[in-house]
């Protein structure tokens, strides 16, 4: 009787995960998402579920017509190029981005494109895609005299967008009947409500509420719809994790607010590449893309400084030259800081680490602070021999020619592994008109291992840069403090 009774009592779920328990927390004990727990009845049986009707027959996959789902260019190659091409009717986007970063004038910028034919003609489409497109710009942080106002500044006013400033859900549903749009635009999901379900706008069951009956509305419709989301302290898509895989495309607009550059990811598409990169630049006057930004992120100077090095990482398939630097100073503190920015802290600790143990070149008692140019983040373990050239230039006051480039990873034996794509990174380093290179050995071999063709059998040649291989960080040390 006892145990009945225990079973029968109501007991308390997460509404994300499921995870329960006999009383209520404000913690997840699961997901550690708070405001989650909520009282549910005791487990019952599973319902059993008849056979119903459907909304359209089983076909071949072969006799699918996706002439429907083709992408169309959002007018931004930058944009394009992350996306896979443009957007797809009936997707659903998510756009996260820190306050004041600049989602809502790029997606101003993108609908008004978006509703112009001349930047919309796409040659598959023909004569259609000349058509005027209707675009629906809900906002919800901001007033339509305000959105008016950044749309005079980038020149964003348009005949087929449409502007409305609403926080209910039913009443965006009821603008998306009477404009019939081909893509809706919310800034931001976090302030749109409904009064069907319990809780503030932006809350997690409000949330999920909102993004269901949208994502509904789109798959229905056949509309493009781009969700604003915010994102916390920690840079995590702010409401319920399920957000994220509700939808087909989660972005991430980031870039340095001191900063006119800004960069576009894209962490989850159903419909194109994840690991490509979109550079813009942001004025007053708008957004527009930046087809070569290798060139921000260096740094121009007549003479060359130590405690620089230049590298090649790859986003996606654009290789981007980027300067690393680095200054080691003596330390007056019992622990010496290290500081890193645009650089990833455990890389830059194993890598003073290897240059400690395996180049016997100790910092122990100085100061480490390491950075990007232009504000780019450097994930790629191809950095950690630029990375260590540059300390190593700061830690002894020589500099390194500033003609050389430096791609590699470093391992914990000191030695220097090849990375992917060395000579797609190289020819764009010979373009901008660096003439030497520092790489492990076996980069310039082919995919069969036959080695490319060298003009010199002790120094090879590749797209007119001197190619010096190296088997080891020691090695790369003394080939690139003697280059010319």
């Amino acid at each position: 009787m006892a145990k009945a009774k225990t079973a029968a009592k109501a007991s308390y779920r997460c509404s994300e995960c499921g995870w329960q328990t006999s009383k209520w927390v404000g913690r997840c004990g699961e997901c550690q998402v708070w405001g989650t727990v909520l009282e549910a009845a005791g487990a019952t049986a599973a319902r059993v579920v008849s056979a119903g009707a459907v909304s359209a027959p089983a076909r071949p996959i072969g006799q699918v017509d996706v002439r429907s789902a083709r992408t169309r260019p959002t007018g931004l190659d930058e944009l394009d190029r992350v996306l896979g091409g443009g957007i797809v009717p009936g997707a659903v986007l998510l756009l996260a981005g820190e306050p004041g970063i600049g989602k809502s004038t790029l997606l101003l910028e993108v609908a008004a494109l978006a509703s112009n034919p001349a930047a919309a003609r796409d040659a598959d489409a023909g004569a259609e895609a000349a058509e005027p497109r209707p675009v629906l710009y809900v906002t919800g942080e901001e007033s339509a005299e305000q959105v008016r106002l950044r749309a005079d500044r980038i020149g964003a006013i348009t005949d087929t967008l449409y502007l409305a400033a609403e926080t209910e859900l039913s009443a965006v549903l009821a603008h998306v009947e009477s404009v019939e749009p081909t893509l809706l635009v919310v800034d931001s999901i976090q302030t749109i409500g409904t009064a069907e379900v319990d809780g503030a706008p932006g809350g997690v069951t409000q949330i999920r509420e909102v993004a269901a009956n949208l994502i509904r509305v789109a798959k229905e419709r056949g509309i493009t719809v781009v969700l604003v989301g915010h994102v916390t302290k920690e840079g995590a898509i702010a409401g319920p994790r399920l957000l994220e895989h509700l939808v087909d495309v989660v972005l991430y607009f980031e870039g340095d607010r001191h900063s006119r550059l800004r960069m576009i990811r894209a962490v989850k598409n159903r419909y194109g590449p994840t690991d490509e990169l979109g550079c813009f630049d942001l004025s007053e006057v708008g957004i527009v893309g930046l087809p070569d930004p290798s060139g921000l992120f260096l740094t121009r100077r007549e003479e060359p400084v130590p405690g620089t090095c230049v590298t090649v990482t790859l986003e996606g398939r654009r290789p981007l030259v980027a300067e690393v630097q680095a200054l080691v100073a003596k330390s007056h503190l019992p622990s010496p800081r290290r500081a890193s920015s645009g650089l990833e802290t455990s890389r830059v600790a194993m890598v003073l680490a290897v240059l400690a143990q395996r180049c016997k070149i100790s910092m122990h008692e100085q100061d480490v602070y390491v950075s990007t140019v232009g504000g780019v983040r450097l994930s790629e373990t191809s950095v950690d021999l630029a990375l260590a050239l540059a300390v190593a230039g700061s830690t002894v006051e020589q500099p390194l020619s500033s003609s050389l480039i430096a791609v590699g990873e470093v391992g914990l034996a000191g030695e220097a592994r090849i990375v992917p794509g060395v000579q797609r990174r190289l020819a764009e380093a010979a373009r901008l008109g660096f003439r030497y290179a520092v790489v492990p050995r076996g980069s310039l071999e082919l995919g069969d291992g036959s080695p490319l063709k060298r003009a010199d059998p002790q120094l090879s040649s590749f797209e007119g840069m001197k190619v010096m291989e190296v088997d080891s960080l020691t090695q790369a040390l003394q080939v690139a403090f003697t280059a010319p």
